[in-house]
C-alpha cells in the first residue's frame, strides 16, 4: 500500500476505498493514517477526499436502504449485524434523529449500519447528508491534522509497534463486530 500512495490513482484509490467503506465493512482509518503519514503535506487533501467519498457511499446506502431494503439492504444487516440491533437503532433514531448520524459518523461504531438505517427510517436526506460531512469530516480531518503536526513521532510509533498495533486493530474490530452481533 506504500507505494499506492505515490501512484497517479492514489487519490481515486482512497476515494473508492472511503466510498465503499461506508457500505460494506471495511477498515480504513489505518489506510488514511498511512497515505497522510507517507505526504504529510497532502493530509488535508486526504482528509477532504476521505470525508467526501465516505458522504457520497453513506447516501449510496441510505438509498439501499430506502429503496432496496427488501432486497439487499436486509442481507447487509444480518451480514454485519443483527436484526435486534438494528430494531434499537431504528427506535433511537425516531428519538434522537440526526444526532444519531453526527455522533456514528465520528465514532467507530459502524458506519454502514447508520446509513442504512437513515435510509430504512427514511430520514430527510439533506440533514443526513449535512451530519454525515460533519460527523465523517471531524473524525478524518482529527486524523490528518494530528498525523500533520506529529508525524515523525506517530511514524516512529507505529513503525516500532506495527505488529502489535495490527493485532490490537483487529481484535478491536472483531470484539466491535461480536458485540454488534450478538449483543441481544
Amino acid at each position: 500500500m506504500g507505494k499506492q500512495v505515490h501512484s497517479k490513482y492514489a487519490d481515486t484509490t482512497l476515494g473508492l476505498l472511503f466510498f465503499i467503506e461506508a457500505i460494506f465493512f471495511i477498515p480504513v482509518d489505518p489506510i488514511l493514517i498511512l497515505y497522510c503519514l507517507e505526504q504529510r503535506k497532502k493530509a488535508i487533501w486526504y482528509a477532504t477526499i476521505a470525508t467526501l467519498a465516505s458522504t457520497l457511499g453513506g447516501v449510496t446506502a441510505y438509498y439501499i436502504g430506502n429503496i432496496l431494503w427488501d432486497t439487499l439492504g436486509i442481507k447487509i444487516i444480518h451480514a454485519m449485524s443483527s436484526i435486534e440491533t438494528f430494531e434499537q437503532i431504528c427506535h433511537q433514531y425516531k428519538h434522537y434523529e440526526y444526532w444519531a448520524v453526527l455522533i456514528a459518523g465520528f465514532t467507530p461504531f459502524p458506519y454502514k449500519i447508520v446509513t442504512l438505517t437513515a435510509g430504512f427510517c427514511r430520514l430527510p436526506i439533506l440533514p443526513f447528508i449535512i451530519c454525515s460531512i460533519i460527523g465523517r469530516g471531524a473524525r478524518f480531518f482529527l486524523v490528518a491534522i494530528l498525523i500533520k503536526i506529529y508525524g515523525d513521532k506517530i511514524k516512529v510509533f507505529i513503525d516500532k509497534y506495527f505488529n502489535q498495533l495490527v493485532l490490537a486493530f483487529t481484535v478491536l474490530i472483531i470484539l466491535t463486530i461480536f458485540l454488534i452481533k450478538f449483543k441481544n
